[in-house]
């Protein structure tokens, strides 16, 4: 885009004035000064009462000419930008925030984004020079939005409040990376639409605080889900009302919870709470002790409840039931992974009393596997008037038995390991729903235990993309659609390992690895380096 550099309109008595400035202006090649630097000489006059000649018309001023914009410099890297000619945008004192018609609900977007370019928010007026200008409207996918610089202007509209607010860290980053963000059009969207970040506070307890700042990483880097797997054998990590007894000392109190819900509904992230079962119990059983599952031999194996008997069922129902009203979002985890009892080389005989109560309720060909899978159905039951969408670990799912898993569970695909070893293409290959965890790139276990190594953003960046769901082969193309995202766990099983300080600082730079390959699925253009200097430079 070129601009002419003008100047006000000069009377007859300046026009000697002014014919001198643009001829001095013409031979010096223009100014990049602005107005005051060029002043544009006003109209040619007719010849005067007297018979003067006409005045000559003065020489134009030039005008500026831009090179064509490049594309913001973010992480996730946008997906498409439309290049201009133009200075671009930058903060100033006389520029501002505002709402445009009919999109009263990105206030918190604008306050926001406001306060992070330290320009002031000044709500639904019109937009005019200097300003950025939020506007909901258009029919693009969810979490869509275009982001366009012309004229001094920034305007952000999407589809809805998510896209806007996307749009607005685009803008954050390019500004904080370059001071300005280029003219021109982003027009972006994700990838998948599940994008996160799984937390293990059982094991480990996380302050409210440091789950906020996870929250505030996530929200910059376009990320949208966060896990809470708040229950496990170490640990139970949030008051309870109908079961206090099963609460840690360290725990998150409702009111903690609350405001990590407030927060995450600002930036867009849905928080997904996991109360794992039947396994991993261990808090649950340290209080109900006549809850715990034994061998024909009497080992009672860590963690996991006695699924033939009813009082397991009720008490886990009790909690599924209150913390499907404290968390709003539209998912829950179910958990199923792990069950010692299916990890026997024969549950039957290892334990007999399952295989019995299988039999009595589902016929005489059931097996301790239908059991199992009767559980895990039993308690989506309990959730899903809630209208929340379910999930389960993948080896909580079985072929072979009498019972199958509800049709409508999302299955998180995090190992390869299990008994049986199903590989990815044998879910999606009956129509399941995926998500990827894939232990090999996306799992930070605390402590390196079990072969696990520290997985690093370079590993991610460079090799693993979302249909890498096992090991290091990606499934076939065609279920790309199927997979729906993916999350970054941390899992605490050695929790004193590391400070919450050094796990925030270990996942930093995976998680904007992850977020780059789930938003923008083309193969990323530069190089690890220059992606982790722009990383460390657009954070926070």
């Amino acid at each position: 885009m070129r601009y002419s550099i003008r100047g006000p309109r000069r009377g007859p008595a300046l026009l000697a004035t002014s014919v001198a400035l643009a001829t001095v202006a013409a031979c010096s090649g223009g100014s990049a000064a602005g107005p005051a630097s060029a002043p544009s000489p006003g109209p040619a006059t007719s010849a005067s009462p007297t018979g003067a000649p006409p005045s000559p018309s003065p020489t134009p001023t030039p005008t500026r000419t831009y090179p064509l914009s490049s594309a913001p410099l973010t992480v996730p890297a946008v997906r498409a930008h439309e290049a201009a000619r133009g200075p671009g945008w930058k903060p100033a004192p006389t520029g501002g925030v505002v709402i445009a018609a009919n999109s009263g609900g990105l206030a918190d977007e604008g306050k926001l984004i406001a306060g992070e370019l330290g320009i002031p928010y000044r709500g639904a007026v019109a937009a005019g020079p200097g300003d950025v200008e939020l506007a909901l409207g258009g029919t693009g996918a969810p979490e869509s939005y275009t982001l366009a610089v012309q004229g001094d202007r920034v305007r952000i509209s999407g589809p809805d409040e998510a896209g806007v607010f996307y749009g607005t860290r685009t803008l954050k980053q390019s500004v904080k990376a370059t001071g300005a963000m280029p003219e021109g059009t982003v027009n972006d969207r994700p990838a998948k639409p599940q994008r996160g970040l799984n937390v293990d506070t059982a094991r480990k307890h996380f302050t409210a605080a440091w789950i906020e700042d996870r929250i505030r990483e996530m929200g910059d880097l376009k990320l949208n889900q966060l896990g809470l797997h708040f229950s496990d054998d170490q640990g139970f990590r949030i008051e309870s009302d109908s079961h206090p007894e099963v609460v840690s000392a360290q725990h998150l109190t409702k009111a903690e919870v609350r405001r990590i819900l407030a927060l995450a509904a600002e930036r867009h992230v849905t928080v997904v709470p996991e109360i794992d079962s039947p396994g991993h119990l261990g808090a649950v059983i340290a209080a109900h002790p006549d809850l715990q599952l034994r061998s024909a031999s009497g080992r009672a194996p860590r963690g996991a409840v006695d699924i033939a008997n009813p009082a397991s069922a009720k008490i886990v129902d009790d909690l599924l039931r209150e913390y499907a009203q404290l968390f709003p979002g539209a998912y829950w985890h179910l958990g199923a992974d792990e069950y010692v009892a299916l990890m026997a080389k024969n549950p039957e005989a290892t334990y007999p009393k399952l295989a019995q109560a299988a039999k009595a309720k589902y016929g005489p060909s059931a097996r301790v596997q239908d059991l199992a899978t009767g559980w895990l159905n039993d308690r989506a039951a309990v959730v899903r008037p809630t209208g929340k969408t379910l999930k389960a670990w993948n080896d909580g799912f079985f072929t072979g038995g009498v019972v199958n898993a509800a049709e409508d569970l999302e299955v998180e695909y995090w190992t390869g390991k299990e008994i049986g070893a199903r590989p990815p293409v044998s879910y999606l290959s009956q129509g399941r729903k995926m998500v990827n965890l894939n232990d090999e790139y996306l799992y930070y276990v605390l402590g390196e235990p079990n072969d696990f190594a520290y997985p690093t953003g370079r590993r991610i960046y460079e090799q693993w993309t979302p249909l890498v769901v096992r090991g290091t082969t990606p499934v076939p193309a065609k279920y790309d659609a199927q997979i729906l995202g993916a999350r970054f766990a941390v899992w605490c099983d050695l929790a004193n390992s590391q400070t919450p300080a050094q796990v925030a600082a270990g996942i930093q730079l995976p998680l904007a690895a992850l977020s780059q390959k789930v938003w923008n699925p083309t193969k990323p253009t530069a190089s690890w380096e220059r992606f982790r200097a722009l990383a460390e430079r657009v954070r926070g």
